[in-house]
């Protein structure tokens, strides 16, 4: 139930389940946006979103002051938002963010159990408009080292699913002529890359206070790189950035397609080659299973250390469990759930974190007990094991032969309705059940821009509200894809 007190909602008992995931979720999503996008960027885009009371449909509400404000989030952080909360809550089928037009009814997010740092309080329903913001925000790459307390490499456990990589990073940290550059991190979502890359900048900056480092989402990059495009100031960007010690790119997937950025990229990592400094990329595959990447980029990337951190093995999630608990004494959790636990969660690290943060938080907020009936009535569908891994590939065969209609017509230049919206319906089938970015949806739609994947997104949500036959369609295709 919710009640008001002051200017804000706050959670209070009776428990309603839902809302406290939703809120814990949220709050460790928030989090990690302002770790990837910076402080400056969060505070004045990401910060004034609003988490809305869910309904029970699996899709998160959030909401922003102003249009602008509104436009800007689902241009650039609409899909990490929908990626964000899917790691957290796999139920989440959708993120909607909409401008607040009516005071909605909210939800306080509740400090994450295991994170150190902490996160920024609600803003006041009647807070005063926001200031006039400028079409782009500026910042200087170069003067925000703001790595996060938590990722240490004494916090981070090894294993030999992550060892080469643990040792490549504590190696490329250490004072002195490295011995490889550049350090190419690759690793599913979740598995710590972004952990180790924190833990090195850490350590190269506590070895040589007087060095300079920078940690860069690719997203950022590329955002930056434009806004100096734009403002006719290429040069400043390229000496702020060129002049640190050690550059750290995250998620290089996300230039795939971008000319422009990918060649700014190459040129940024060749001077630091020859000037013989420090250099890590990070990205979700090996350089050689990347699309729409420069050859000369890869081969570049692939020049220097290549470490992948694989899934992690059973033995390895006890001792992540184990250490996540050390850090909540006074919590106790039986060893037959944490076997639960470390043996039915097999994906990422976040989301074995995210399990256990639900049993804790459940269990402080109902006073009940943790064991093995209370871990499978809290965590339900975390316990039944991954879901079936479903690529674009498969969404267009089963759209082909749901409308009968050819695969090659998908990703031709047709636009005959025909095919038009069995394209839109493949489309949004591709961002609802595969964690591709909207560029790589597009590409393999016919190499289209990725503003088209939206609005197709855009137009099936709309159609499913009134046409009976497209949302028919879209509930059988996700039952067989899904089963």
């Amino acid at each position: 139930m919710l009640s008001g007190a002051g200017d804000y909602v706050h959670v209070t008992m009776p428990v309603d389940h839902e809302q406290v995931e939703v809120a814990a979720a949220w709050a460790r999503v928030r989090q990690n946006l302002r770790v990837s996008a910076g402080q400056r960027l969060f505070d004045r885009w990401l910060k004034p979103m609003e988490l809305v009371a869910p309904e029970g449909d699996g899709i998160v509400r959030l909401t922003l002051p102003s249009a602008f404000m509104t436009d800007w989030v689902r241009n650039h952080y609409a899909e990490r938002l929908a990626h964000e909360f899917r790691i957290q809550l796999p139920q989440v089928r959708d993120v909607v963010v909409e401008t607040a037009t009516a005071l909605p009814t909210r939800i306080v997010p509740p400090a994450p159990l295991f994170d150190s740092a902490p996160v920024d309080a609600p803003l006041p329903l009647m807070a005063a408009a926001p200031a006039p913001m400028p079409a782009v925000p500026q910042r200087a790459p170069a003067d925000r080292p703001a790595f996060d307390p938590r990722y240490r490499f004494d916090r981070f456990v090894v294993a030999p699913s992550n060892r080469v990589a643990f040792n490549a990073a504590k190696a490329l940290a250490k004072p002195g002529v490295p011995r490889f550059s550049p350090l190419f991190l690759h690793s599913a979502t979740g598995l710590g890359k972004t952990h180790l890359m924190h833990a090195i900048g850490h350590a190269f900056l506590e070895a040589d206070p007087a060095a300079s480092a920078v940690y860069l989402p690719a997203e950022r990059f590329m955002f930056e790189f434009v806004a100096a495009m734009r403002a006719r100031d290429t040069h400043s960007f390229k000496a702020r950035l060129r002049g640190v010690d050690l550059l750290m790119i995250d998620d290089l997937q996300f230039v795939a397609g971008k000319d422009a950025t990918q060649e700014e990229c190459l040129h940024t990592i060749n001077a630091f080659m020859d000037a013989g400094k420090r250099v890590v990329i990070a990205c979700d595959r090996s350089p050689a299973l990347l699309d729409g990447i420069d050859p000369r980029l890869l081969s570049r990337l692939g020049g220097g250390l290549v470490a992948d951190i694989k899934t992690p093995e059973t033995e390895l999630r006890h001792e992540i469990l184990a250490a996540k608990l050390a850090e909540v004494p006074g919590t106790p959790v039986p060893e037959d759930v944490i076997d639960l636990l470390a043996g039915r969660i097999r994906g990422s690290v976040r989301e074995l974190e995210g399990a256990l943060n639900r049993l804790v938080a459940y269990a402080s907020l109902t006073g009940e007990t943790i064991d093995m009936a209370f871990a499978h009535a809290t965590l339900g569908e975390m316990l039944a094991g991954p879901a079936k891994r479903v690529t674009i590939d498969d969404i267009q065969r089963a759209v082909s032969a749901h409308f009968e209609v050819k695969q090659l017509d998908l990703v031709s230049a047709r636009r005959a309705q025909v095919i038009a919206r069995p394209r839109q319906v493949a489309m949004y089938l591709a961002k609802r059940l595969t964690t591709r970015s909207l560029p790589e949806i597009g590409r393999k739609f016919g190499n289209r821009d990725h503003s088209t994947v939206i609005h197709a997104v855009r137009r099936i949500e709309e159609l499913r509200g009134v046409d009976r036959e497209i949302d028919s369609a879209v509930r059988t295709l996700m039952r067989s894809l899904e089963g």
